[in-house]
């Protein structure tokens, strides 16, 4: 039987006062932390982190691999969150054959199979069915440039590592299916035995995931010189310092959902402990909400963002932020003019074909959307009730329960995939109604 869930839409005119959230930690910064904290010598105590299915699939492969991880799931100061407690190894694996399961966690995956090459030994990376179609090629072909052994017989998960050290060197990496093969290669480049550069070919999509990469191994000791977004250089000596108490930013991307729900009903939505100067990119959703005729505030410590009576569309290249693409379709729906979302032509290869599953989807409601090879045109709408299907992707279950906020009818399919990253996501859009 297939679980269903049900979004009653809100009534009334618009609750004004602010709803003040706390969303869970960030699964980037999370998964990013837990791979350093494992390569770094000593203790690490990671807080604030996010309890979830994929923080649960990095955990798990790292203790695979033989690196200690205790987790205790507990609120601090205030935040829900998981704290992790990582004995690092130092750039060592001391397993010596493991198989890790990632399930469809694209991070652990990619970040996995480039950790797995600083072992000895063999090393299998695998996922679930959609995993085993998602392109992780580019990745494997710039590892075996920098001396790794790397195979898989469709480009695609499983991957067998048969792993003795990473030599180093030079290596050409693709940019234009996923910025995580990049950011893989630079968190484990300071344990390759000679310097590391790396050369970036075509363009580099979904940049601020960089930038993030690149702060949290700063935050962790380790420094990497470049040359804007095509030239890297990782020397070689470098170590990790594990990190008494590393707090980690709360999640912009599962924050902006909750930001979305404002804009589209006209409420007002705080999130605390999130700003602008974020090392997430998605933190700069809001600018997209301003676009639509929202209002933003920049708090110290807070976002606040609040409705307008009528949302614009806007032309809107979404490269940088993709994960809020469809969210940014969802909103457009109801727009009094059309929007052009442009620049997305690789959200095709994440945990669904999220361009023409949100088309489809959409387009079931009554929603007049063209789809184009790197994004959509969506003309104002007026949607009824249905039964959504998010095809395991918890961004899609997300962005169509917006939907319900404004329009009764609405069921989400297979509820539980928020589990992802959002575990209780559907309590926290509760928590609109139960204050309107």
């Amino acid at each position: 039987m297939v679980d269903r869930r049900a979004i009653e839409p809100l009534r009334g005119a618009p609750n004004t006062e602010p709803h003040s959230y706390r969303v869970p930690g960030s699964k980037s910064i999370t998964n990013r932390a837990l791979l350093l904290a494992a390569l770094a010598a000593g203790e690490s105590t990671i807080e604030r982190a996010l309890f979830s299915d994929d923080t649960h699939y990095m955990s798990d492969a790292l203790r695979r691999l033989g690196i200690p991880v205790d987790s205790d799931p507990r609120e601090t100061d205030l935040y829900r969150g998981e704290v992790f407690h990582v004995r690092g190894c130092g750039g060592s694996i001391p397993a010596r054959e493991a198989r890790l399961e990632t399930g469809n966690a694209g991070t652990a995956a990619r970040f996995l199979a480039a950790c797995a090459c600083l072992g000895h030994g063999r090393f299998i990376v695998d996922g679930n069915e959609r995993m085993r179609q998602r392109p992780i090629g580019d990745l494997l072909d710039a590892l075996r440039q920098l001396g790794a052994g790397m195979s898989s017989s469709t480009g695609c998960p499983p991957v067998t590592v048969d792993a003795d050290g990473l030599p180093g060197g030079t290596a050409r990496v693709k940019g234009e299916r996923s910025s995580q093969y990049l950011s893989a290669l630079l968190m484990v480049a300071p344990y390759a035995q000679h310097d590391v550069d790396l050369e970036v070919v075509g363009e580099l999509i979904a940049k601020p995931y960089i930038d993030l990469t690149l702060g949290v191994m700063s935050q962790f000791g380790v420094t990497v010189a470049r040359d804007g977004y095509q030239r890297f250089h990782v020397p070689h000596g470098q170590c990790y310092r594990s990190q008494a108490h590393y707090l980690v930013e709360p999640d912009a991307s599962s924050a902006h959902y909750l930001l979305a729900a404002a804009a589209l009903t006209g409420m007002r939505v705080r999130i605390e402990g999130l700003t602008t100067a974020s090392l997430q990119g998605d933190a700069r959703f809001v600018e997209v909400l301003e676009q639509m005729g929202a209002t933003v505030t920049r708090h110290p410590n807070v976002l606040e963002v609040l409705g307008p009576s009528q949302l614009r569309g806007i032309d809107a290249d979404l490269n940088a932020i993709s994960d809020t693409a469809p969210t940014v379709a969802v909103l457009a729906t109801f727009a009094h003019s059309a929007s052009r979302v442009r620049n997305v032509a690789h959200i095709r290869l994440q945990e669904s074909d999220r361009l023409g599953n949100v088309a489809a989807e959409l387009r079931k409601l009554g929603a007049k959307i063209e789809e184009h090879d790197d994004g959509w045109t969506i003309e104002p709408s007026s949607l009824h009730g249905g039964e959504v299907e998010p095809y395991d992707d918890h961004r899609l279950a997300m962005a169509f329960s917006l939907i319900g906020l404004r329009v009764p009818g609405i069921v989400i399919r297979n509820p539980d995939c928020v589990r992802k990253t959002f575990p209780d996501f559907f309590e926290q859009l509760q928590g609109l109604r139960v204050r309107q």
